[in-house]
């Protein structure tokens, strides 16, 4: 829920929503002739791939480039690999997709590949790392990062979504079970959990440390969920993994705990959907079905220069094709209708001041804003605190000038560390 004030100089109050009390089970989407998998390695044309096009495959069989690739993919399905080819995400760097043709019908899918799960985290980042909820897998498997606390989200980040809750609700027993399943692969020793102050719960969670998340946008941010129940301070240009902790949802805990008790993956993504019209519908997609293919199920009709978000209204980020693909971690989309698109600018600021009074870490949003329309990107950082932005999105949303200051800013970190990574 999303609620501009009266008054301009005041700050707007925007809040969370809340799951329903009793929330109807998603409509299950249908698994599509053909499905997209992404994955985050560039194809090297001079090398001989592990794959290729016209291959077979099996549901929960693990699909790598090359022999020392450290990245990998699951199939979602029994079927035949009939593209492999490359993309650009929107910062402009490359990877790959595949496309998967599903042989087999819904009701005749086989059974998926178990694997030799043992109890430790290199055996679950092996074969787990594409898991509904994407579980950070790979980062507690590295040596070289130490966590000593692991936060399970079970209050959603962004605004709209009710996915973590929706979760928490349904799955309440299995993300217990998945969060001693994380303690005894990790050998962490703190475990905590964000549950919306407003959020209805039968019973307890025993050991784990339970954080009431306030209903006011931005609590759940991770940076704040440190500030507020942690008592940490995120240094500029660090993240929560650089001070030990690690944040994982809660669909990502109950699909582990489903994986330990089946030694398999699970492909099922719960996901809030967002209609033009601002109705909401909940669904259950498997990994890899084309966006597309849930709209039609609603009967949504995509025109040219519609907008498409994936993620909330604050820090979502726009795909240009209806046919991007469910991915682990995605848990909203909302739809834009072109007519009613809001519109950004090239207009200078106007200094009004909205920005910096909605900052939640009093960055001086409007003078960095000039650094960053001059590509001054290490000035940015090093005198107007670039780095500490925790990317809320609260500076775009009240802009006066409609400046698209979320979206400078990301792109500013980005610039930024391609430029350090040169030096």
């Amino acid at each position: 829920m999303i609620k501009r004030s009266f008054f301009t100089l005041t700050k707007p109050r925007l809040s969370y929503d809340l799951v329903e009390p009793d929330p109807k089970e998603p409509k299950l989407i249908p698994i599509p002739s053909n499905l997209i998998l992404l994955l985050n390695e560039t194809v090297d044309g001079t090398r001989q791939a592990l794959i290729k096009q016209g291959d077979a495959v099996e549901k929960g069989e693990k699909l790598r480039l090359y022999d020392d690739s450290t990245e990998y993919t699951i199939s979602p399905v029994t079927g035949t690999l009939t593209t492999i080819d490359s993309y650009s995400d929107n910062f402009g760097s490359t990877s790959t997709y595949l496309v998967i043709k599903n042989d087999q019908g819904q009701a005749s899918q086989k059974e998926s590949i178990t694997y030799d799960l043992k109890d430790d985290i290199t055996s679950a980042d092996e074969y787990l790392r594409t898991l509904p909820g994407a579980p950070p897998l790979k980062m507690l498997a590295n040596d070289d990062v130490k966590i000593s606390t692991i936060v399970i989200t079970c209050a959603d980040t962004d605004l709209l979504s009710t996915t973590h809750q929706y979760v928490t609700l349904k799955f309440l027993d299995e993300i217990k079970e998945g969060a001693q399943i994380l303690k005894r692969i990790t050998s962490v020793p703190k475990l905590c959990i964000t549950v919306p102050e407003n959020l209805k719960i039968q019973g307890g969670f025993d050991t784990i440390q339970v954080f009431k998340t306030s209903m006011a946008y931005p609590s759940n941010l991770p940076a704040m969920v440190l500030k507020d129940h942690l008592n940490i301070v995120l240094p500029a240009g660090q993240t929560p993994e650089d001070l030990g902790v690690c944040f994982i949802s809660a669909e990502a805990v109950v699909s582990l705990a489903r994986a330990y008790k089946t030694k398999s993956a699970d492909f099922e993504k719960v996901m809030t959907i967002i209609g033009k019209q601002g109705a909401q519908y909940r669904v259950k997609a498997t990994i890899g079905t084309p966006l597309s293919k849930i709209f039609k199920t609603f009967s949504i009709h995509i025109n040219e220069q519609d907008r498409i978000i994936i993620g909330g209204p604050m820090k979502g980020v726009a795909t240009y094709t209806p046919h991007h693909p469910v991915r682990p971690d995605m848990d909203t989309v909302i739809l834009q209708d072109r007519d009613i698109i809001p519109e950004l600018s090239d207009y200078p600021c106007i200094n009004c001041g909205n920005c910096i009074r909605i900052c939640p870490v009093n960055v001086p949003v409007n003078i960095l804003v000039r650094y960053l329309e001059a590509d001054q990107y290490e000035e940015a950082a090093d005198k107007y605190d670039l780095e500490s932005c925790i990317e809320c999105g609260l500076c775009a949303y009240v802009c006066t000038a409609k400046i698209p200051l979320y979206q400078y800013i990301k792109l500013g970190k980005h610039e930024l560390l391609n430029l350090r990574a040169d030096v």
